[in-house]
């Protein structure tokens, strides 16, 4: 089971949703039900970051788009970037 709860996106206009994916790593799915990428929660010490991932249909994985300070941040770039 996994007990680590996703981020609050505040400032999100996408429509997206988080869906648990493994502990600090979660889905994001577009407001028509695709998945976008993953948000995945990064923490060196007492520091957080999120890392985005977008998903790439053509070649079936994941690609690194980058690090972010805010959740909201990782997500908006996930969808202003497509």
């Amino acid at each position: 089971m996994i007990t680590m709860q996703a981020p609050v996106l505040v400032k999100s206009a996408t429509g997206s949703k988080l869906v648990d994916a493994a502990p600090d790593l979660w889905r994001v799915v577009g407001r028509d039900g695709r998945v976008v990428g993953h948000l995945g929660r990064v923490a060196e010490g007492s520091d957080v970051r999120y890392r985005a991932l977008r998903y790439h249909p053509g070649r079936g994985r994941l690609i690194p788009i980058g690090e972010f300070w805010s959740a909201d941040d990782a997500v908006q770039c996930l969808f202003s970037s497509r």
